[in-house]
């Protein structure tokens, strides 16, 4: 696993460097934007149609979706108790709600799945975070949010149908159901611009981390959280993983992915509901920081 890794937080670090050296004059934040924005558009929709289009689907995909609901829920439940109100002020806490409970599944997930388990794993991740942690962020998270802070009222229904990937994955799943064949050109360019997604989410992930906004007399409030996103929902996860009969590389997968560091994309719903979003980012930032260390302590342990 520290090998696999090792070459991730080579780019992490990248992307981290780019934010003091500006090659070009490019700040992080723009060209950030820029990746994330070709990444969620384009390639990200073409990897989910090339993955789902010829994963196989069954119980182990129900299997999937059920102990991530399981995760999210449950640490929403845990948060929600340490959290408590009256203890921190209500930005941020509705910002720690998020951070412990929502999981950097696909930028950092997937990749690190492909390279430990092979390409055919990308679908666990995929299925993980495209049928429960993304429309529980955009439904539940989004509720949290608007309970916490402030901001315009959304339609979680148009939140979720908004997302390209999710369409693709609808349209990914017929064809995989009826067994329509990829055809092979198609299949080429789905190929050449899904192989681009991992690479460039580890270095927007990079570009978004913010080491220098942390400000550790804050740290006792983001401990809790980031031992729920790392360590309590993983095990969570584990302990419902042996309820339902997963075992094997399949069942060490999922728990990776709920033993991934907070998810980057949460601090949009904090700045757009007026949430604490820097001591979401210093979640994020630090718990992406120990994922390297905690990572291979789950693989050692289940795998």
């Amino acid at each position: 696993m520290l090998n696999i890794l090792l070459p991730m937080a080579i780019l992490l670090l990248a992307g981290t460097l780019w934010r003091p050296l500006k090659p070009m004059g490019l700040d992080a934040d723009t060209t950030r934007k820029a990746l994330t924005g070709l990444v969620y558009m384009l390639l990200l929709p073409s990897l989910v149609l090339d993955v789902l289009w010829k994963a196989p689907l069954g119980i182990d995909s129900f299997k999937i979706v059920l102990m991530a609901a399981v995760g999210v829920l449950t640490s929403v439940a845990l948060a929600s108790i340490i959290y408590r109100k009256g203890r921190i002020n209500s930005p941020a806490r509705g910002a720690m709600i998020l951070a412990a409970s929502w999981a950097n599944v696909t930028y950092l997930g997937l990749p690190v799945l492909e390279q430990t388990f092979g390409s055919e794993y990308r679908s666990v991740a995929l299925q993980y975070d495209l049928f429960a942690n993304t429309p529980l962020l955009l439904t539940l998270g989004i509720w949290i949010a608007q309970r916490h802070g402030s901001g315009p009222n959304h339609n979680t229904i148009v939140e979720i149908f908004s997302v390209p990937a999710l369409w693709a994955a609808i349209a990914a799943i017929a064809l995989n159901l009826y067994q329509v064949p990829v055809p092979t050109g198609l299949d080429t360019v789905l190929n050449m611009l899904g192989s681009a997604v991992p690479p460039l989410m580890l270095l927007a992930l990079g570009m978004g981390l913010r080491w220098d906004i942390l400000r550790w007399n804050r740290l006792p409030l983001l401990l809790p959280a980031i031992i729920i996103q790392l360590m309590a929902m993983p095990l969570m996860v584990y302990l419902m993983s042996q309820t339902i009969g997963l075992s094997g590389d399949l069942q060490t997968a999922v728990i990776l992915e709920a033993a991934m560091p907070t998810m980057v994309l949460g601090m949009v719903i904090c700045d757009r509901y007026k949430l604490d979003s820097a001591l979401f980012a210093g979640a994020t930032t630090i718990s992406t920081g120990l994922a390297l260390f905690t990572l291979p302590m789950w693989y050692s342990w289940v795998g």
